[in-house]
């Protein structure tokens, strides 16, 4: 079936009552038949719910969605995106293990390679998004996993994933591709050569910001690693938020398109105001990579960063002018977000390390929801009139 039928008619059975809507399983436990059924359940000789920590109808139901979408065998779901990371690296490496990773990733991704996981001796590499041909030099004997976002956060770069597919094939390693930005709808890394495709459901999959949730999908193998190492520390996701998170998904399509739609018009607006030095969207042929967007992905995703002339005061200034858009921390919600990284998010960096990945002082991501785009250009404007 298509992406959208998938999306709307995956659920999980119906009960006696023929309930047309998954119904919620809100319950920490189900019970047993008898000493036998327990026992079989327990040694894994039946696949069933034992314990909502280990699975729930719920849960599983978003599981398979989320599969079914990127084409992968299992998945687990988390309470949010980065215990989502965590437990991913968590349970696949072990001390003395190496990650070659991109510079730019999310920051407390960056956090925990660089002061948690070096605590269990293992270490990261870090290459430039523009310089993949140098990943197969940062390899070494205790090299276990490749990992990238694509695309980037905040930069909206990309990086050719088919070429990182081969890379990892080639030397035997784990490839872990975020595949936040894009959603399983514009992308879909397991194609190229992917491993294992880890989501922060908390946005565009939920789409509202309602909730927080997470999910690593891929090689059931890698995937049953990950689920017994969750299954026994406990960053399993809520019934409720699953529940939630699945209805979400029977709209992705329609509204990552409305989201797309409105991101690239906002994108060519940005490109001929003279108060914007450069502007960042996968789509825009303007794009370093857009050749490699257009190969990989089905549209440019809802994120446009772009630097406002001035530095940071003219960052600031410009997030004080405006009156429709959202400051906030989150993306991908149905109303669009503005953020200042230099200032915000990533200001505890130096200089040489926001430059490292992409971060100018006047660089300015934004979220584009689901307004119109004609009010929404119009608050930029007055906006980007208004910091001078």
């Amino acid at each position: 079936m298509n992406f959208e039928t998938e999306a709307i008619r995956t659920q999980i059975d119906r009960t006696d009552f023929q309930e047309h809507s998954s119904p919620l399983y809100l319950t920490s436990s189900f019970v047993f038949e008898d000493a036998e059924d327990m026992r079989a359940s327990f040694s894994e000789e039946k696949q069933r719910n034992i314990y909502s920590r280990f699975t729930n109808p719920n849960t599983s139901e978003f599981v398979e969605k989320i599969c079914k979408m990127e084409e992968a065998e299992a998945g687990y779901a988390f309470a949010t995106g980065m215990s989502a990371v965590f437990s991913t690296f968590a349970a696949l490496l072990d001390s003395g293990d190496h990650i070659v990773s991109a510079r730019s990733v999310f920051g407390s991704t960056h956090t925990l390679f660089t002061k948690f996981l070096p605590k269990w001796n293992i270490t990261t590499s870090y290459f430039k998004i523009d310089e993949v041909d140098t990943v197969e030099s940062l390899i070494t004997p205790n090299t276990k996993v490749i990992y990238a976002e694509s695309p980037t956060n905040p930069g909206v770069d990309i990086l050719d994933l088919e070429k990182l597919g081969a890379i990892a094939k080639k030397h035997d390693l784990i490839l872990i591709i975020d595949n936040c930005f894009a959603t399983p709808y514009l992308q879909n890394p397991i194609k190229f050569g992917a491993d294992l495709v880890i989501h922060s459901a908390t946005k565009l999959i939920d789409g509202q910001g309602r909730v927080l949730g997470g999910v690593t999908v891929g090689k059931a193998d890698l995937i049953r690693e990950i689920y017994l190492f969750s299954r026994n520390t406990g960053p399993a996701l809520s019934p409720f938020n699953a529940w939630v998170l699945s209805k979400s998904l029977e709209t992705l399509a329609i509204r990552v398109d409305r989201h797309c739609e409105n991101a690239l018009k906002v994108a060519e607006f940005l490109e001929t105001h003279e108060q914007v030095n450069w502007v960042k969207y996968p789509f825009l042929k303007s794009h370093p990579q857009y050749e490699i967007a257009k190969k990989q992905m089905k549209l440019g995703g809802n994120i446009v960063s772009f630097e406002v002339k001035g530095g940071i005061d003219a960052g600031r200034k410009f997030l004080n002018a405006i009156k429709l858009c959202s400051l906030s921390a989150n993306l991908g919600d149905t109303r669009t977000i503005v953020t200042h990284p230099a200032s915000t998010t990533h200001s505890k960096l130096s200089v040489e390390d926001r430059e490292q990945v992409g971060i100018t002082d006047g660089m300015v991501r934004i979220s584009l929801g689901l307004e119109s785009v004609e009010d929404l250009v119009a608050d930029l404007k007055q906006a980007l009139i208004n910091e001078r």
